[in-house]
């Protein structure tokens, strides 16, 4: 397959997990109206709150309410879902996990979240995932389509040498599933996008959460799909919605052919 149509979703995560979880169901069917192969969901798409309310709503891995919503949605409608994030046991923490789920409904795939967002900008954007996240240990692929796609979340974005080692191992779509704070997305979050599109002659999806979750967490918003050039090929608005594109691999080969910036490189890992 040459071509192949993703569908983003953005949404407002909140407190209630069930309000989330029938939002989520609903931007589901609407994404069925993009006709997409492929749909990616954000990041805590279960539940956005204070990071150590998060240990109340950890997913039973086998049959959590999260899961169970993507995998008999995925099944039912033969798409692949990448689901975005939610949280795992993981002892007295939890991990900040990406689970995507194939066509017949199984997991193809699990991405823990390795970056986390420890930072203290000020004293309104403060933040500390270490507390209560787990950080993950291992760098993930999967294929869609006889192709393979790399897995991030949120603040790896800020990491190139995640984005390059999957890239080394034949990415050729980069997931970054988000809830970037309206603080840092204002001026980072796209130049940042287009700059793991750019260098790495990949594309890069990033679903996003948008708007307040509570008094504390503002999140940016502007999910969207950058092709390998760095062009934006769609970008949401500032409310819940879904937005899709066509990812065309022949168009990316042959970038990739005209412009072997990746054959070039000379600072290789363990050289």
């Amino acid at each position: 397959m040459n071509t192949l149509r993703v569908a983003v979703i953005q949404m407002c995560s909140g407190q209630r997990r069930d309000e989330n979880l029938a939002r989520t169901k609903e931007l589901l069917d609407s994404s069925l109206g993009h006709d997409p192969h492929l749909i990616a969901l954000p990041e805590n798409f279960t539940f956005l709150d204070r990071e150590g309310n998060k240990l109340s709503v950890v997913e039973d891995p086998k049959n959590g309410p999260g899961i169970r919503l993507l995998r008999d949605f995925a099944a039912l409608h033969g798409v692949t879902v990448v689901g975005g994030s939610m949280p795992l046991a993981a002892g007295d923490k939890v991990t900040n996990t990406c689970l995507v789920f194939g066509t017949d409904g199984s997991v193809v795939a699990r991405y823990d979240k390795i970056h986390l967002f420890d930072i203290d900008l000020d004293t309104a954007h403060s933040f500390k995932e270490s507390r209560y996240i787990a950080p993950g240990a291992d760098i993930v692929t999967f294929d869609c389509s006889g192709h393979t796609m790399g897995l991030s979340i949120c603040y790896d974005l800020r990491f190139p040498e995640l984005y390059r080692e999957l890239t080394r191992r034949g990415a050729k779509v980069l997931f970054v599933p988000a809830a970037f704070t309206h603080r840092t997305g204002t001026d980072h979050w796209e130049a940042l996008l287009r700059a793991r599109a750019v260098e790495n002659f990949c594309y890069v999806v990033a679903p996003a959460q948008v708007g307040r979750h509570n008094d504390q967490r503002e999140s940016y918003g502007r999910a969207m799909v950058v092709d390998p050039w760095g062009q934006i090929l769609a970008q949401a608005p500032d409310y819940d919605c879904v937005i899709s594109a066509e990812l065309d691999f022949a168009y990316l080969a042959d970038i990739r052919r005209r412009m072997p910036c990746l054959e070039h490189a000379r600072l290789l890992p363990n050289a």
